[in-house]
């Protein structure tokens, strides 16, 4: 995490430096990443064969899953505790 702090930091202090024509430039190429990135995870046969190998697992029950309220009461409970001992 820190490291990418530090390259937000580091970002952050060049683009004043950029003209408007460098910035739309670093835009366009900000956005192709982000795009590869969002599609090319659809596309990878290995994640898709984990998440339907997870997704049968859960469907079967051989996986237990679990509610958004029982992960919410578990985590007040957690919280509770953990407030109580200080």
């Amino acid at each position: 995490m820190g490291t990418v702090k530090s390259l937000d930091k580091e970002i952050s202090h060049y683009l004043p430096r950029l003209s408007s024509r460098q910035k739309e430039t670093v835009l366009t190429v900000v956005k192709t990443f982000a795009e590869e990135a969002e599609t090319d995870r659809w596309k990878d046969k290995v994640f898709m064969a984990e998440m339907d190998r997870r997704f049968s697992e859960m469907e079967s029950g051989k996986v237990k899953t679990y509610t958004l309220e029982e992960v919410e009461a578990e985590a007040r409970q957690s919280y509770k505790k953990r407030k109580s001992k200080k």
